[in-house]
């Protein structure tokens, strides 16, 4: 989540709670709260954290290995792609569909626990990293890296790792792919979608880069101690961001197919993401719930309601796209729009609630 959306998120629904009743006068400061409630137990949050950090982890080690073979493949021909196609075509076209299958699996590793490393304050600066961060012609939201190539090029702030290494993949961003090479693995004379020769210099790099990001997020995860904070932020932080990923999946190739103006978004449909989130942050209410009963055990169980019931109208229509249904632009409008509405009235009585309990929520 960008620094700045998460701030704006924070302050909103703030202003929501207050709407709600909940206003009147700020939360104590953090060294004046109330206790955590003897009944919540954060202990699962921790463990489907670290259970995503292992996979990620492992997932990107086992891209940045196969990269390397992708590597040494092109190196054997002087990184002659026309060569490379030519002479060793089908081994080419074997190790693209094997990195893509693996980037396939880190995507949801890393979606499914988006909700909590997006939205607690310790862990957030690596989603800007990994998943949020844009290129330097955004300086507000850039990523805070380069990458150094072997060859020695730099590719300042660039984007955030799963943009990378998907569109270097798929093909989708012309500076990470090869040139002077028509990308057709199959030798059938076209170019369809998913057939792509990325640049091996880049690719390496960004592999290797993103697995040593995936292990650090991971030892992070590890030295976490969760706290009430954090899981009341997270909750109203990362709920209210339906219609950023709504909008992303009007503009991809799901919805938009040929016409699609995104160069990301292409392996994997924004509905699945939107699932996985939600996902993970049902978990986190449900930790969370014990707390929320003390304010208010009617509120407490109507926004453990209304939140599964958002999470369970992104499943179905993940479900629904995968079965074969094509949505149209205008029906992601209307199904984005339910959806943050939802959201932001769900995040409003989290909030709300954190207020009553004397929990600070973090910016």
């Amino acid at each position: 989540m960008r620094t700045l959306m998460r701030a704006q998120l924070l302050a909103a629904c703030v202003a929501l709670a207050a709407l709600a009743g909940c206003g009147g006068d700020d939360p104590e400061p953090a060294a004046q709260q109330a206790p955590a409630s003897a009944k919540t137990d954060l202990g699962p949050v921790k463990d489907y954290l670290l259970e995503h950090t292992t996979r990620l982890q492992g997932d990107t080690a086992k891209l940045a290995s196969q990269a390397d073979d992708y590597y040494a493949l092109a190196k054997s021909v002087g990184f002659d792609y026309s060569k490379l196609l030519a002479g060793h075509r089908d081994e080419l076209a074997r190790l693209v569909r094997d990195m893509q299958k693996t980037y396939s699996d880190a995507n949801p590793a890393y979606e499914e626990m988006e909700g909590v490393v997006a939205g607690v304050p310790s862990l957030a600066d690596f989603d800007v990293i990994i998943d949020a961060g844009s290129d330097k012609s955004d300086p507000e939201n850039a990523v805070p890296f380069s990458i150094k190539t072997p060859a020695g090029k730099t590719f300042e702030q660039p984007g955030n790792f799963f943009f990378l290494v998907e569109t270097a993949l798929w093909g989708t961003e012309p500076a990470f792919a090869a040139k002077g090479v028509e990308p057709d693995l199959d030798g059938d004379g076209e170019v369809t979608f998913g057939e792509a020769v990325p640049d091996a210099d880049f690719l390496v790099a960004a592999a290797k880069d993103f697995a040593r990001n995936a292990k650090e997020l991971d030892e992070a995860a590890r030295a976490w101690q969760p706290t009430e904070q954090d899981a009341f932020t997270a909750l109203v932080v990362m709920t209210p961001t339906m219609s950023e990923y709504f909008e992303a999946w009007k503009n991809s190739r799901f919805v938009a197919g040929g016409k699609a103006n995104e160069s990301t978004f292409v392996a994997a449909s924004r509905l699945q993401d939107i699932a996985g989130i939600l996902n993970g942050l049902v978990l986190v209410y449900d930790s969370v719930e014990p707390s929320v009963r003390e304010a208010s055990a009617q509120q407490a169980k109507q926004t453990g309601s209304d939140l599964e019931n958002l999470h369970e109208f992104a499943v179905t229509l993940r479900d629904k796209e995968a079965a074969g249904k094509r949505f149209t632009a205008a029906e992601a409008d209307t199904l984005g729009s339910d959806a943050q509405d939802r959201a932001e009235a769900i995040a409003g009585q989290i909030s709300q609630a954190a207020g009553e309990l004397g929990i600070k929520l973090e910016s």
